[in-house]
């Protein structure tokens, strides 16, 4: 199945644990977000970022439990985040962690892309249900 739809998304900066070295600024992010349209949920989770002295350079890592309603499926998953950035040029990879789905979304498999267009935050999300051995 593949859906799409709407998202907020808010950020805001937590305490770090380790500190960059020659330039690299390391960070760390909660994240919560609501979803909408086939995707009826909200999530929340943590970012650990770096970003390189060179513009448009970084990359980050996240991990974030979506819970509430997929195509009329309840439960919750876990997505889980790799992005880099070189020099203006995104990478993002988002997948769901396998065996992460709970309630009626138990087998859930997919890959999520966001999109960012004047201002307005979007996700196609390709997945399946089943999977169980």
């Amino acid at each position: 199945m593949k859906i799409s739809g709407e998202f907020e998304v808010s950020l805001k900066p937590l305490d770090a644990y380790a500190d960059g070295a020659d330039g690299i600024r390391l960070g760390r992010m909660s994240i919560d977000k609501i979803f909408h349209g086939a995707l009826q949920a909200t999530s929340k989770g943590e970012m650990l970022s770096a970003m390189t002295t060179i513009k448009g350079s970084a990359g980050y890592v996240a991990m974030e439990q979506v819970s509430g309603n997929l195509s009329g499926f309840s439960g919750s998953f876990v997505l889980q985040h790799f992005g880099t950035m070189h020099r203006g040029k995104d990478h993002l990879v988002l997948e769901v962690v396998p065996d992460s789905g709970t309630g009626e979304l138990l087998g859930l498999s997919g890959k999520m892309s966001i999109m960012i267009e004047n201002g307005k935050h979007g996700y196609v999300f390709d997945y399946a249900l089943g999977g169980l051995p």
